[in-house]
């Protein structure tokens, strides 16, 4: 939180709840030259900087900065940059740097690395001994987690005892595999329609196009083609294909209302931060509106429904695999047991392979949806002429 004698406001929404996010660096010319601190909007998430200060005058002025876990922007790239980004932790682990390190030399996804320090931190804070296999194990039967938490637990600590050459019997906790929660779709319009642009806009994004939250918040603005409505994702998760989404206008139109001072499309900040304000915006709605509902939804909820609302027009269990990126068809075939939606039922649906074939698909009233493979999917209303 930002302490000084002038108080900051955010541009955006008025808030005074700041967190510090790094430096901007002014060209020559400019009324103030050198480093500019910049500033995170814990309530809406935008990101600006206070002209009247500079880097060193915010060094020197009491205000302090809560550190983020394992900031997004720097990616641990280099031996160096994990080093700093180890040295901004409060009371970071000893073994931190090492481990980092060594799962990045082993292409483990910044994303997992997080999750594995976080769950190894959380044991040690708990009173587990990292060096004592049967320490840890203690700790986690202790623990009042869902057997999917305890699973993930045993995970991470496997994964320091690789780094550090350790082994161990590992307990073993069966993982609960449960139906994704999917909300109305009025719910969700609930929760764009009162958002901030840049909130609404990225919640817009993952409902039209089922990305993860990560892929959606890297997207850069070299990746959208607003004249054919076009958002190509090349930057994927968990080793997904890229692939390309045909938008709404709409869509495009809220994207452009978003300044463009950034490489980045939604925000340049962490993902973490981002998430952390619209779980808070989301509590607020749902104590307003008095639906306890919004509060079970998330990033990845978005996700869910719209693999689900796919399926139910296409029917396609390989169609939604591939739009969502997943890399085996059991992770997918979790949608077709979800509920259903009220149009289910109401589309006949045709495929062509040839240009013939869609001519004659055309003129007999069906509309274009989408390619699969190497053919043209095709739909029609039930009842329609």
């Amino acid at each position: 939180m930002v302490e000084s004698a002038v108080v900051l406001r955010c541009p955006e929404c008025g808030s005074k709840r700041l967190y510090r996010d790094g430096l901007r660096y002014v060209q020559e010319g400019y009324v103030q030259e050198g480093p500019v601190q910049r500033f995170l909007c814990r309530d809406c998430g935008y990101r600006f900087s206070d002209p009247s200060k500079s880097f060193k005058e915010c060094q020197t002025s009491g205000e302090r900065q809560v550190c983020a876990v394992l900031q997004d922007a720097k990616n641990l790239n280099t031996v160096e940059e994990t080093k700093t980004l180890a040295g901004d932790l409060k009371d970071a682990p000893k073994w931190t740097i090492q481990f980092l390190w060594s799962l990045k030399k082993d292409g483990i996804c910044d994303n997992s690395a997080k999750m594995y320090w976080y769950y190894l931190t959380n044991l040690e804070s708990r009173g587990a001994s990292l060096s004592d296999p049967e320490s840890v194990k203690a700790v986690i039967a202790d623990q009042k987690w869902d057997p999917n938490t305890k699973a993930s637990a045993v995970t991470a600590y496997g994964k320091y005892l690789e780094v550090f050459g350790g082994t161990w019997k590992k307990p073993r906790y069966k993982r609960e595999h449960k139906v994704p929660y999917l909300p109305t779709s009025k719910e969700l319009d609930t929760l764009i329609g009162g958002a901030n642009k840049r909130l609404a806009a990225f919640l817009t994004l993952l409902r039209q196009t089922g990305m993860r939250a990560g892929e959606a918040f890297r997207l850069e603005w070299r990746d959208i083609d607003a004249e054919r409505n076009m958002i190509t994702l090349n930057k994927t998760e968990k080793h997904g294909t890229p692939r390309n989404f045909t938008v709404t206008p709409e869509l495009i139109a809220m994207l452009n209302n978003i300044p463009k001072t950034e490489k980045k499309v939604i925000f340049t900040g962490t993902l973490t931060n981002f998430s952390k304000t619209f779980r808070a915006y989301r509590s607020r709605l749902a104590l307003k509106l008095q639906n306890p509902r919004l509060r079970d939804i998330h990033f990845h909820t978005f996700r869910h429904y719209y693999a689900t609302e796919l399926y139910t027009k296409t029917k396609s269990i390989k169609h939604v695999q591939e739009r969502l990126g997943h890399k085996s068809i059991t992770t997918t075939e979790i949608y077709t047991h979800l509920v259903d939606f009220e149009y289910q039922g109401s589309y006949y649906t045709a495929l062509a392979k040839t240009p013939e074939e869609a001519q004659k698909l055309l003129e007999s009233g069906f509309r274009y949806e989408c390619d699969f493979g190497e053919v043209k999917v095709f739909m029609k209303p039930k009842g329609a002429l």
